[in-house]
């Protein structure tokens, strides 16, 4: 079951450049790609816990490569990822991603940032590194990944990160900060759609907005669709109203937003231990004006934060991570990323993420299951 793993991983990072001369290499760099994936799924954080579980594990790993010159150590495996090409390993994650969902046309694509805080080094005044991710919320993958320069911000990150994709079809979802023209074009560019949030660094576009909705709602327009979702959990109370209606064919500002077609607002009412808590937010979106399809994708977004970024931070030890060389950082965050789908992929058992990562570091055979399903 192993085998045609194995052959999938070879085939889609065979276009990886080794950095090393061909003297003194002891292993190849397909076998340090396929036991460092291994271990991630089974447990392991770093280099050396990588090693460890090579060296316990290497009878099994031989069944599918050769290993001859047995397990790399720790410091060979940091060396050799520090000095690869961040930007090939990308594609290779995009290559692997796009060969099992085939399509994203329909699904929500969330865009969002997160910073790996462990991984700056104060002796080379080197930041944390921070990188922007697309997010199949229905099919729980990572579509890509996307380092932010250390004199950048998100915004050109992400706008370079959809043109690595293919779009076509899928509704992309983001936070305020990626409320701009440009990004707008780009995703229609790509034959997608988008579903943008509206806040204080696009003022007159807020409060024109803001303006819009208000005067349609105490009208009573009829232009105006909503929809209220209560959820109960413990003991707290959510409750999500979202408000929309086609956006106006007159109005100066709005019409310079590429294929805007609807406009928008959510009220989040929360209350907990008899705390109550409310908060609105305005959106754009060049979907048509359907209420319940647009309040669907508006509540997928937040996936990336549920199902990503925190199982990375508590599962895989994200923001611990001590990997700070060269490479190093994004390098590790693809091979987590590339675990965690394979994981969330597994249908063998019901179980947490840590869980399963567990039992694949204890049992051969769970690891053999959770490969199959993938």
């Amino acid at each position: 079951m192993g085998k045609p793993f194995a052959e999938k991983t070879f085939q889609h990072f065979e276009r990886i450049t080794d950095p090393r001369t061909n003297r003194g290499k002891n292993h190849s760099l397909p076998e340090m790609i396929f036991l460092t994936l291994c271990a991630t799924i089974c447990g392991a954080d770093s280099w050396a816990d990588v090693e460890r579980y090579g060296k316990a594990k290497l009878d099994w790993l031989r069944q599918f490569v050769p290993f001859e010159g047995g397990v790399p150590s720790h410091d060979t495996l940091g060396r050799v990822f520090a000095r690869l090409d961040s930007l090939e390993f990308y594609a290779c994650l995009h290559s692997w991603v796009v060969d099992i969902c085939q399509s994203v046309r329909g699904q929500t694509v969330a865009l969002d940032g997160k910073t790996l805080r462990g991984s700056f080094d104060r002796a080379s005044e080197q930041s944390p590194l921070h990188s922007v991710s697309a997010w199949v919320c229905g099919l729980k993958m990572c579509l890509g990944l996307k380092s932010v320069d250390d004199k950048s911000n998100e915004i050109p990150a992400v706008q370079e990160l959809i043109a690595m994709l293919d779009l076509e079809g899928a509704i992309i979802t983001a936070d305020a900060m990626h409320c701009q023209r440009e990004t707008a074009k780009a995703i229609i560019d790509k034959k997608a759609d988008y579903l943008l949030m509206a806040k204080g660094n696009q003022p007159a576009l807020s409060e024109a907005l803001n303006q819009t909705l208000l005067k349609a709602m105490e009208s009573d327009d009829r232009q105006t669709r909503r929809i209220s979702k209560t959820r109960k959990c413990r003991n707290r109370e959510e409750t999500r109203e979202v408000v929309v209606m086609r956006c106006p064919d007159n109005h100066p500002l709005l019409k310079q937003w590429p294929s805007l077609q609807t406009i928008g607002v959510i009220h989040r009412r929360r209350e907990c231990d008899g705390k109550i808590e409310e908060a609105s937010e305005t959106f754009i979106t060049s979907l048509p004006c359907k209420v319940r399809s647009i309040a669907q994708h508006l509540g997928n977004h937040w996936s990336i934060e549920n199902q990503q970024h925190y199982i990375l931070d508590v599962t895989f030890n994200e923001d611990s991570s001590r990997i700070r060389k060269g490479s190093g950082p994004e390098i590790s965050s693809i091979f987590r990323r590339l675990a965690l789908t394979i994981l969330q992929k597994d249908t063998s058992t019901k179980d947490w993420i840590s869980g399963k990562r567990k039992r694949c570091g204890w049992n051969n055979e769970a690891l053999h299951m959770v490969l199959a399903c993938f």
